[in-house]
């Protein structure tokens, strides 16, 4: 059949669970048996997030490919299992970038450049562009802000033209809005919803479904009003009430209808409910695990948005390993060497987070030794393992003053040094060692044993500094192994202690492909290390 599009916008408030959303909806058609993807834009000028401070934007999430981009991929990826690429990701700055590129060129033939139609037909190209390159029955696309931003109009206009040409058939549009409820008046208010939808109407887009967020169950009534006062039908109006886990919102979506409405409104038929025989295992075994750990994650941004890729691959593992795992935050720059054993009480674990600078560097290196010296299982990713690398050749190898160059350009030993392709390179965006490489592992090690049969593995990177090779054999003749091995480079990314219960750091990012039906490895063996005291996988 011809690909299908379905847009999905959101209004009258930002973080309403657009992203859930799209990714359930993919969840669902993908258990019908259709071949979907999922795809972001952003209308923020950055050309990506990849220069965002986490404050701003939530984690940079990292394509195999190589593409830094919204933390919303994450979910389409943890519940779908697609690998997503460049091309799921799109903002207002690539768009502009492209345009700008060609006109430099001289592609336009001298014509005036202008929004209306040539960035609005960069936006429809680039939706259209995953169907070119794969057989896709559907292609959802999300679309970043709220109704009514400035900066959303040229995707909205793009929509609009991209839904006339495509015909009704090929082609749906979903709003997500939000139903405020009013203590005072002890109601629900639909006005700001009925507003939202008007606005879009307004640019031409008429939603066929509503997806009604809110913290109250809605009436058949509230729903039959929204229906009458925005041209939609009753059944199409789906209420996204907040639910215990956002594992459970694909179940809420199927069990309202929301993949047999867009089905019926686009021509196909839908007599069988979609099979989520494993999802439904894995929120059942979700639901049984009662008992609590508690993990320390010892970072310095106090946004659960920041770790959100961590906290989630902590949470897979304690699913299948029967425990619920509460995340806890550890703010690094405020961590003392007097204070730590106080801040990490309760925990029976230590995630070591990324992150980039100098703040908060030296409570990381501190963690880092708490979980050395007191054997408790301790996971280091990326800047993380790079930290437990400084704290050993300061405490174990006797260099004070080591550090990572990063840090500190002039110190004596350098132990994480500047990759040397990254040392002529001066801008900052998309330029450090991003995507999808290859690792070796040493047969009878700790990750080996994790990783289980797979003794070369592809894991995705974002980082500029690295382990230095020349202090390697000192290294490991003190006990702390280099396990993983890029073939290629001869790039240390795994070290361990092996003979602590788990003490292991990778250099690259091993929670961007943790998946909901295939936790990561590493993060199953480490929740399982942290409730048994156990090395074993």
């Amino acid at each position: 059949m011809d690909t299908k599009y379905i847009f999905i916008t959101g209004g009258v408030a930002s973080s309403l669970g657009k992203g859930i959303i799209s990714a359930s909806l993919g969840k669902l058609l993908q258990a019908r048996g259709y071949r979907i993807t999922i795809q972001k834009f952003d209308p923020y000028i950055n050309i990506d997030p990849g220069t965002l401070n986490p404050y701003e934007h939530g984690e940079c999430y990292v394509t195999a490919d190589g593409m830094e981009t919204d933390l919303d991929l994450g979910h389409y990826e943890r519940f779908t299992g697609i690998e997503t690429t460049r091309d799921n990701s799109v903002t207002t700055g690539r768009i502009y970038l492209s345009v700008i590129e060609r006109e430099r060129r001289g592609d336009y033939l001298g014509k005036t450049i202008q929004v209306v139609p040539h960035i609005t037909d960069e936006i429809k190209r680039r939706i259209l562009l995953n169907a070119t390159k794969q057989p896709l029955d559907f292609v959802i696309s999300e679309i970043g802000g709220t109704i009514g931003d400035i900066e959303s109009l040229p995707f909205l206009e793009a929509i609009r033209q991209l839904r006339w040409e495509l015909g009704p058939s090929r082609s749906l549009s979903i709003h997500l809005t939000y139903v405020p409820f009013l203590a005072a008046a002890g109601e629900l208010k639909t006005k700001p919803t009925q507003t939202s939808v008007k606005q879009l109407q307004g640019l031409g887009i008429q939603p066929e479904v509503l997806v009604l967020r809110t913290e109250h169950k809605l009436s058949d009534e509230i729903r039959a009003k929204v229906a009458h006062f925005c041209n939609v039908d009753v059944a199409a109006v789906i209420q996204s009430q907040d639910l215990p886990s956002i594992y459970e919102v694909p179940v809420n979506m199927m069990q309202q209808g929301l993949d047999s409405i867009c089905l019926s409104k686009m021509g196909l038929k839908s007599e069988h409910k979609p099979s989520l025989g494993p999802w439904l295992n894995f929120l059942e075994r979700r639901k049984r695990a009662t008992k609590e750990i508690k993990i320390a994650l010892v970072g310095k941004y106090n946004l659960q948005d920041a770790y959100k890729s961590i906290i989630e691959s902590l949470a897979h593992a304690g699913t299948y390993n029967d425990h619920k795992v509460k995340a806890v935050f550890v703010n690094s720059e405020e961590i003392t060497h007097e204070n730590i054993e106080e801040r990490l009480s309760g925990t029976v674990g230590i995630v070591i987070c990324p992150g980039f600078g100098s703040r908060g560097v030296e409570g990381k290196i501190i963690a880092a030794e708490y979980g050395r010296t007191h054997d408790i299982p301790t996971f280091g990713i990326c800047f993380g393992m790079q930290m437990m690398v400084i704290e050993f050749a300061r405490n174990v190898l006797g260099y004070q003053d080591a550090n990572s160059s990063e840090i500190d350009a002039t110190t004596a030993h350098n132990v994480i040094d500047m990759m040397e392709e990254q040392k002529n390179i001066t801008q900052m965006g998309g330029t450090m060692r991003l995507g999808s490489y290859e690792c070796e592992l040493i047969e009878g090690s700790h990750t080996r044993k994790a990783y289980g049969e797979d003794r070369l593995i592809r894991e995705r990177h974002r980082h500029r500094y690295e382990f230095n090779n020349l202090y390697q054999e000192e290294f490991e003749s003190q006990g702390m192994k280099c396990v993983g091995i890029n073939p290629a480079s001869n790039l240390v990314e795994i070290i361990e202690i092996p003979t602590l219960k788990w003490y292991i750091g990778t250099q690259f990012h091993p929670e961007y492909s943790s998946t909901v039906l295939h936790p990561h490895p590493l993060f199953l063996s480490f929740i399982k290390a942290c409730i048994h005291g156990t090395t074993e996988a």
